[in-house]
C-alpha cells in the first residue's frame, strides 16, 4: 500500500509529459477532480495537480526529443547521484544527469534495462505529493517489460526493493516491496504483450470504476483494457489520456 510516509524506494511523485498541458489540466480535471496550479514562468510550463489544496500529481511539456506522452514515476532517494552511478552499474541508462530543482529537491531520469523509463527524487523542501491511495490519487504502481528477470536484479540492486514472486492467475506476476522494517508494498511486474513498448502503469484510485471509463471516453481518452474484477484488489480498467498517455482506474475493495 502506498502512504506519504516515504521511505527509501518508495514512490514519492509522479508527472505527466504532453505537448498539451492545458489540455491534459482540462481532461483529468474533468475526470479526477484536480486543479492544475502552475510552478511559475521560471519552470517552462510546469505545474502542480491539485485535490482539495494536494498536490497529487504534476504535468509538463514534452522536452526530449524522440518523448510521447506518459507518466513517468519517481522514487524516493537519499541521493540521487548515488543512485545514477547504481543505475548505470546494473545495466541501466542515464537520460537525464542528476540536477537540482531550486531548493525543492534533486531529481535524475533513467531507463532500465528492459526499456521501461523512471525516476528519482532526492527531497530538498517538497518531499513528495501530498496525497496517495485516497480518491484522485495515485494508488498503485505497475511494470511492463520484455521479460521479468531482465529488471529483477536490477530494481534490487539500485532500490533494494523485496521482490516476491506471487500467483496472478495464469500470468507470473512480481510484488515489489520498499527495504527494511517499514516495508511498503509499492507495485508489481507482468510480462509485456507483444508489439507493446516497456513502460511503468500508474493507478489513480477512483470510487466507480465503470463510471470512471465512460468519463474518459466522453473526454476523448481511449479504453485500453476493458474494466476487470480482481478478488481481494478490486476492478480496474487501462486507459488512455487524448494524446495516448496511459494510466489505470482502480475502485479497490475496502
Amino acid at each position: 500500500m502506498l502512504t506519504t510516509r516515504y521511505v527509501p524506494g518508495a514512490p514519492n511523485w509522479i508527472d505527466l509529459g504532453t505537448p498539451d498541458v492545458e489540455a491534459a489540466a482540462a481532461f483529468y480535471g474533468s475526470l479526477l477532480g484536480w486543479n492544475f496550479r502552475s510552478a511559475g514562468p521560471q519552470a517552462g510550463g510546469y505545474g502542480f495537480f491539485e485535490l482539495d489544496g494536494k498536490v497529487v500529481a504534476a504535468v509538463g511539456p514534452l522536452t526530449q526529443e524522440g518523448a510521447v506522452p506518459a507518466w513517468t514515476p519517481y522514487f524516493h532517494t537519499a541521493d540521487a547521484d548515488a543512485t545514477a552511478k547504481a543505475v548505470e552499474q546494473a545495466g541501466g541508462t542515464v537520460r537525464i544527469a542528476p540536477d537540482d530543482v531550486f531548493d525543492k529537491g534533486r531529481m535524475a531520469a533513467f531507463t532500465d534495462p528492459g526499456g521501461a523509463e523512471f525516476a528519482v527524487w532526492q527531497p530538498g523542501t517538497t518531499k513528495g505529493l501530498d496525497l496517495v491511495t485516497e480518491n484522485g490519487s495515485l494508488a498503485w504502481l505497475e511494470l511492463y517489460v520484455p521479460g521479468l528477470d531482465v529488471v529483477r536484479p536490477f530494481y534490487q540492486a539500485v532500490f533494494d526493493w523485496k521482490v516476491q514472486d506471487i500467483a496472478f492467475g495464469d500470468m507470473p506476476y512480481l510484488l515489489l516491496s520498499t527495504a527494511g522494517d517499514d516495508s511498503q508494498d509499492l507495485g508489481g511486474v507482468m510480462a509485456l504483450q507483444e508489439g507493446d513498448r516497456p513502460h511503468w502503469l500508474s493507478y489513480f484510485e477512483v470510487a466507480d470504476c465503470d463510471a470512471s471509463v465512460a468519463r474518459v471516453r466522453e473526454l476523448g481518452g481511449g479504453l485500453v483494457a476493458p474494466a476487470v474484477d480482481i478478488e481481494d484488489v478490486g476492478r480496474f480498467a487501462v486507459l488512455s489520456d487524448p494524446h495516448g498517455a496511459r494510466f489505470a482506474v482502480i475502485a479497490s475493495v475496502g
